[in-house]
């Protein structure tokens, strides 16, 4: 981070007033009648109300469009394990998105612990407060433990956004990619450097997508996941392949794919050499990706490549995925982001990058043109369009699913 971009982040979190979200009243508070309604006596009503039937909080309460974000800090961006109270300025980032691009009231909450039943215990004794739970910044294999546990004691949504956004905005890139280069889901081979849990969803993800579990190599710290390799935890397993690779150099040779979700600089311009014909790179590290596209485009002119930059074509980004996600599952009050949801939202996130991309867009990006190829493979996160076709999408796959409580919205359309 050069010394400019740390003032001037340091600054934007400081002034005018410190954070990034406040509370805001929602109805009238100058009268004396007013106080009354609002607390004591009046509050009693919908105490009452409630406590005979909890769904009505749904009506008398926030809770509709409320969702916790929930860390204990200790995989913090790529800072690794800073805590839980150096995490708040992150979550409060993540209720600053919720907010802006999808009109969620979200609030931050960070849980001083590492101890993974005392996380599970803390936020499902807290979860009915919310409609919807995204967690955050949680290490992996806990992340996976945690959340598989929340969604089942909650009857509330429970999302992972370092595990599932990251995925569902990967595999809508790489559909578009994989059809721009001429090749498909079914037969591409995909080398993944990288085996923590965005790594895990976006492989789980792929082969729900259609991938086939032979052509995916994943990597972590010690080589290639190969069957009979001791020390690969239950997560892991799930990629073991029956193969005798054992490196980045032997497993991206020959792949038509290259996801990274590591570290920088460790795809080297002869292993890019080594990839099969119009390949796809994905260098997701960040703020430094495994090859600089600078690096990329000069070793090869026949790929397509993504980071997770704002400052390069193709940000892979997961605010294009979450506060839509949650926009729609709240609106049907599904009680979890299932399978189905998750699809859903992958293919409209995809089929919103094939559509000529408005003025206003193009303004707000401050470019002249964008259009479906190479450069463009997937949405801009200041795309207004996003709310309007993703959060549709992922109410319905929840209605038609059986997990929303609500019916789907008659005329829905969603808006800030």
């Amino acid at each position: 981070m050069s010394e400019d971009l740390k003032r001037d982040a340091l600054s934007y979190h400081a002034e005018p007033t410190p954070g990034k979200i406040s509370i805001e009243l929602t109805t009238t508070a100058e009268t004396l009648r007013d106080l009354s309604l609002a607390y004591s006596p009046g509050v009693a009503a919908p105490c009452r109300e409630i406590a005979h039937d909890p769904d009505l909080a749904y009506r008398y309460t926030s809770k509709g469009n409320l969702v916790a974000v929930i860390s204990n800090g200790t995989a913090v961006l790529g800072l690794g394990n800073l805590g839980s109270l150096a995490s708040k300025p992150v979550m409060e980032g993540k209720a600053l998105l919720f907010k802006r691009f999808a009109g969620i009231n979200s609030i931050d909450i960070e849980v001083d612990t590492e101890d993974t039943q005392e996380f599970i215990s803390t936020v499902s004794n807290i979860a009915d407060t919310f409609g919807g739970i995204n967690l955050e910044d949680i290490k992996a294999p806990e992340c996976f433990e945690i959340e598989s546990a929340l969604i089942e004691r909650c009857n509330i949504p429970v999302f992972h956004d370092d595990q599932h956004g990251t995925a569902i905005v990967t595999a809508a890139g790489l559909i578009n990619a994989l059809e721009i280069q001429g090749k498909c889901m079914e037969e591409a081979i995909i080398t993944c450097l990288g085996a923590g849990s965005a790594a895990i969803a976006c492989m789980r993800l792929l082969l729900t997508m259609g991938v086939r579990r032979e052509n995916i190599f994943m990597l972590d710290r010690r080589g290639v996941i190969y069957d009979g390799r001791e020390g690969v935890n239950v997560y892991k397993q799930e990629f073991v392949n029956h193969t005798d690779k054992r490196s980045l150099t032997d497993a991206i040779k020959g792949a038509d794919v290259f996801i990274g979700l590591s570290g920088a600089d460790l795809l080297t311009p002869a292993m890019l050499l080594s990839m099969a014909d119009r390949p796809v790179v994905f260098a997701c590290s960040n703020p430094d990706p495994e090859i600089k596209p600078e690096l990329a485009l000069a070793t090869r002119d026949d790929l397509i490549i993504a980071t997770g930059r704002s400052d390069y074509a193709n940000q892979v980004n997961n605010v294009l995925g979450f506060p839509f996600i949650f926009r729609g599952a709240l609106d049907v009050r599904a009680t979890v982001i299932n399978e189905e949801m998750k699809v859903a939202a992958v293919l409209a996130l995809s089929a919103l990058a094939r559509e000529p991309v408005p003025d206003e867009v193009l303004a707000a990006c401050e470019v002249e043109a964008l259009e479906f190829g190479p450069n463009y493979i997937i949405p801009k996160p200041l795309d207004g369009r996003l709310l309007t076709r993703i959060a549709p999408a992922v109410a319905r796959a929840a209605v038609d699913s059986g997990v929303a409580r609500l019916p789907y919205p008659q005329n829905y359309l969603p808006t800030l």
